[in-house]
């Protein structure tokens, strides 16, 4: 007979269905700040309100941004001050960073909500970050109101990391967290999904700038003209034309369950280009192309990066200069398996009903700002969850989660937390809680 939930855990779980309206309302105040990237203006104020949303709790808050050198480029998508919220507790437990990041993609093309205002349809909750994931925010909050209503006796003093620049920044908050020695304990990263899955990594992205210069004349007189709109596009044929060597490498790492056998692979994307005049009158003379990079944990970064600019160089019609810059990046996340692993997915399994023999490990083609922890604190684990999931549209037009998708988060997150949770599979580092 496995032994009886404590009491105050028992409540502790019940409450948080009851007290989910709270997370709700927490999370429409956070869809309403824009924090999209590019530009990541709206940091700031967002740091803001998640100072008042955990000072119930008797968290220290500290700011802590990224200095400018480190994530300025000119001409570069950034702007406005990279502002990082550390909010902690210090007891004498071990130390659980809860890490979430607080930028959004812009918002997609086809909404038919406010993306800046969560509407609400059944259990449907419909706004920018709802999943990706400033849900996840407020579901560990009110794992965390949970606790100490109940009076639940905690395994780990919590660490929320609140950070910037994961949607494809050059500085990802959370690098400069870890480069200076502020990322303490193991890691719970909601960047994921609401899956029974163990983490096994992901891919690294990085991206592009290139900036074509030709030459502008009278659009009547083009004797001495070079435009720049049509010199790239021997420069963009080239680059799709990169495609599909690209794409023929498959990776190692473990695909989904669902992919059945088919293996992850890298890419190579045109994701914008913006230039030209607007006039039939001038000969245009400068147009910027993004050009995105998932690459595997198998390939160099360094390599990857050369392929491109060689095709690049190739194709480069005269009289045209070129400037290439790194704007984004995200280094592949190696294996991120570890001891804490199996007690965190026996929380999951509390949270949202899976059974032990349904979790796989997986990895993905889609990038996290994780690679640059694991190699700046030397700790390979990292345990992954999240709201994500099939058809909720993450990144895409009307993204949503929903109500009963908070409370498992919660449950599971509350779970962990707990001492009297699964205390046979805590760590022998770390042992139970007295």
């Amino acid at each position: 007979m496995p032994n009886p939930t404590p009491a105050p855990l028992a409540a502790a779980f019940d409450r948080i269905a009851q007290d989910v309206e709270g997370a709700v309302a927490a999370l429409a105040r956070m869809v309403a700040v824009d924090t999209s990237f590019p530009p990541g203006t709206g940091y700031p104020a967002f740091a803001a309100l998640l100072e008042e949303l955990v000072a119930p709790h008797g968290l220290q808050t500290r700011r802590v941004s990224v200095p400018e050198a480190l994530w300025r480029v000119p001409g570069g998508p950034a702007r406005g001050e990279r502002v990082n919220l550390l909010a902690r507790r210090r007891t004498g437990r071990p130390a659980l960073g809860l890490y979430f990041h607080t930028d959004t993609v812009p918002p997609a093309r086809g909404w038919t909500r406010d993306p800046f205002a969560l509407t609400r349809e059944g259990d449907r909750l419909h706004g920018l970050g709802a999943a990706d994931m400033k849900g996840s925010i407020a579901a560990a909050l009110l794992a965390l109101r949970t606790t100490d209503a109940c009076g639940v006796t905690l395994a780990y003093d919590p660490q929320f990391l609140f950070c910037t620049d994961e949607e494809g920044g050059l500085y990802p908050g959370i690098r400069h967290l870890a480069e200076q020695g502020l990322v303490e304990g193991h890691v719970l990263n909601f960047n994921g999904t609401a899956a029974a899955r163990i983490w096994a990594g992901c891919f690294g992205l990085f991206n592009l700038q290139l900036r074509l210069t030709g030459r502008s004349t009278h659009a009547g007189e083009t004797a001495g003209s070079v435009n720049a709109v049509e010199a790239a596009l021997p420069v963009m044929n080239a680059l799709v034309a990169l495609q599909p060597a690209i794409a023929a490498r498959a990776s190692a790492l473990p695909a989904p369950p669902a992919w059945g056998d088919r293996p992850l692979r890298p890419s190579l994307a045109l994701v914008a280009a913006e230039g030209g005049t607007g006039s039939g009158g001038q000969v245009p003379d400068s147009l910027t192309l993004t050009i995105s990079r998932r690459y595997a944990p198998e390939e160099d970064f360094n390599a990857a990066r050369a392929e491109i600019e060689q095709a690049i160089r190739a194709a480069l019609p005269a009289g045209v200069a070129a400037q290439l810059d790194l704007v984004g990046h995200l280094m592949p996340t190696a294996d991120a398996s570890g001891p804490h692993w199996p007690r965190w997915q026996a929380a999951l399994g509390h949270g949202f009903g899976y059974a032990p023999g349904e979790f796989r490990a997986w990895g993905a083609s889609s990038s996290s700002d994780f690679g640059w922890v694991q190699r700046a604190t030397g700790r390979r684990e990292v345990l992954l969850t999240g709201l994500g999931r099939e058809g909720n549209n993450i990144h895409g037009p009307d993204e949503h989660t929903t109500t009963a998708d908070l409370i498992a988060l919660a449950r599971s997150v509350l779970a962990y937390l707990a001492a009297d949770f699964a205390p046979d599979l805590m760590p022998a580092e770390e042992g139970p809680i007295a």
